[in-house]
């Protein structure tokens, strides 16, 4: 059996992305790697030990082509309006909450944000099978 540990993504600056998981989601640094062509810094917090990280390659300027395939990071808050609004107060943009419907039934209640390179962060209300 697997066990799911981390998910990487690439950004150009790592304060500036630590700055934003840290005060969008609570998420911390756990560890920070520095080798000499990159640094792995890699965030989590109480809520799991699956890790969010961060590769930072020393001397990239130009931002990543995140591609045209749909992709995202997601987490599940407890107040998906309280969580929103917070967010916004940081100077973030998140969108506008949705909800999904399946077969005629509340599916779950969301919405997106974008992290300072682009990577898209959905964030869903706790219940049903969103825990």
């Amino acid at each position: 059996m697997a066990k799911a540990i981390h998910m990487m993504v690439r950004v150009l600056n790592e304060e500036r992305s630590v700055a934003f998981y840290s005060g969008a989601f609570g998420l911390e640094i756990a560890d920070r790697y520095d080798f000499a062509d990159f640094t792995l810094v890699y965030l989590r917090n109480a809520e799991t030990d699956f890790e969010l990280e961060l590769t930072v390659n020393k001397g990239r300027k130009d931002p990543y082509e995140l591609g045209n395939g749909y992709g995202h990071f997601a987490v599940a808050v407890e107040d998906l309006e309280e969580t929103r609004a917070r967010i916004a107060e940081l100077g973030y943009f998140p969108k506008d909450i949705k909800q999904m419907i399946f077969e005629d039934k509340p599916f779950g209640r969301f919405f997106f944000i974008e992290d300072p390179d682009g990577y898209k962060i959905e964030v869903l209300e706790k219940g049903g099978r969103f825990r």
